[in-house]
């Protein structure tokens, strides 16, 4: 007989409600067949590892796995540790910001076996990922861009991230040397500080090199609004702005109108040089494969953040392999590229620190005095809420 398949939410939602009546571990423990995901993928050792030595880790997108952005780059971490023997993963996409991750993470847990989760995207943490974590000690949760306080977070919570804006830096002093008009513009889904840092640091980068050149931010208030990212790029362009850029979900809108407007773009997240083979500069990308991995090792030896084994704030730029810069474009000149490398290669070995004073934000205030310096690690940085000299647009947008 065929097994009856129970749909994830669904299934949740009728084991919360049988909680009521005081029956939640018998239905636990009942229930063997395992409802499909949105998409599942394995270890095509899978089969020859004992169920006992497989590490089944659940991962957890806010966008579809083919956004050419956020959620890909993710996707893409895992499609490669799934190749890796004794791991299999289990994924579902395009859940959004609410209760319904909840939904999710306990389905996994209770379904699939995860002993790890990965649920990737910002609105998870709090509260989402706080309660379900204080629920279940037993298994590991890792937050993409949480940040994680002892004493006040379940121990079984850790948070990974990476220096990105060392690679957004580095797209800035392409975009630098490549505009004709001085103005930059950069899409951004909110005023968070990981968004802010990579603004901040873009701009940096593009008036290390040209220093009259401004960056003009507009917000569009959510992760994923093509409609409101088409009518921002639009509008900047109408005002000049002939490089674009973003930190959304899915640049690919960002990246499609700069294209038909015959501008220059540098990406996000993923490589996007297919969708404006004209005007892509170049991007800074995830590299998720290489930080999915590390944790990997992690778990095969043994090691877990609950007991100390693994760090509860994973961090790491350019030289750690955390991020990368796309392949430079057709449209970038010898000496741009030159100058691009020649600040990677800084920022690899330590010797270019990004916001070392002094430093100005965009009201004329000097924010970082002259002789300070803020290295990558410096969690002061992750609270980030100004603008620097050269961007025109508020936080508080």
């Amino acid at each position: 007989m065929s097994p009856i398949y129970i749909p994830r939410r669904k299934f949740i939602r009728g084991a919360i409600a049988t909680a009521a009546f005081g029956a939640t571990s018998q239905l636990w423990v009942g229930c063997s067949e395992q409802a499909p995901t949105a998409s599942t993928t394995g270890s095509p050792n899978a089969t020859d590892t004992p169920a006992a030595a497989l590490t089944n880790i659940g991962f957890i997108y806010v966008g579809p796995k083919d956004d050419f952005g956020y959620s890909q780059a993710h996707f893409e971490g895992e499609t490669a540790i799934a190749k890796l023997s004794g791991v299999k993963t289990y994924s579902e996409a395009s859940v959004a910001e609410t209760a319904t991750v909840q939904e999710t993470m306990l389905s996994m847990i209770s379904q699939n076996g995860v002993t790890v989760l990965f649920p990737t995207s910002f609105g998870y943490f709090d509260p989402h990922i706080l309660k379900i974590a204080a629920e279940n000690p037993k298994v590991q949760f890792f937050h993409c861009g949480g940040m994680y306080q002892e004493g006040k977070h379940p121990k079984n919570i850790g948070s990974y991230y990476g220096y990105i804006d060392e690679a957004q830096y580095v797209a800035g002093v392409v975009a630098g040397l490549t505009t004709k008009s001085g103005k930059l513009g950069f899409v951004a889904a909110k005023p968070i500080p990981q968004v802010v840092r990579n603004i901040n640091s873009y701009t940096l980068g593009a008036r290390s090199v040209n220093p009259k050149a401004t960056v003009q931010v507009l917000f569009t208030g959510d992760w994923s609004v093509p409609v409101k990212e088409a009518e921002a790029s639009n509008s900047m362009i109408d005002q000049g702005v002939d490089v674009l850029t973003c930190h959304v979900d899915s640049p690919k809108v960002v990246m499609e109108t700069a294209e038909k407007r015959k501008i220059f773009c540098t990406g996000y997240h993923t490589d996007q040089s297919k969708l404006a083979p004209n005007g892509y500069l170049t991007g800074a990308e995830w590299d998720w494969t290489s930080v999915y991995t590390k944790y990997v090792e992690l778990f095969k030896a043994g090691k877990s953040v609950t007991d100390g084994g693994i760090p509860h704030i994973l961090r790491g730029g350019l030289k750690e392999g955390f991020c990368k810069v796309s392949p430079f474009g057709s449209a970038v000149s010898a000496a741009a590229k030159k100058d691009a490398e020649t600040a990677m290669a800084k920022l690899k070995d330590g010797s270019l620190l990004i916001y070392a004073g002094e430093i100005k934000d965009n009201t004329g205030k000097v924010i970082i005095a002259k002789g300070k310096e803020y290295k990558q690690t410096d969690l002061d940085l992750e609270k980030m809420d100004w603008f620097v000299e050269g961007v025109i647009g508020s936080v508080k947008s």
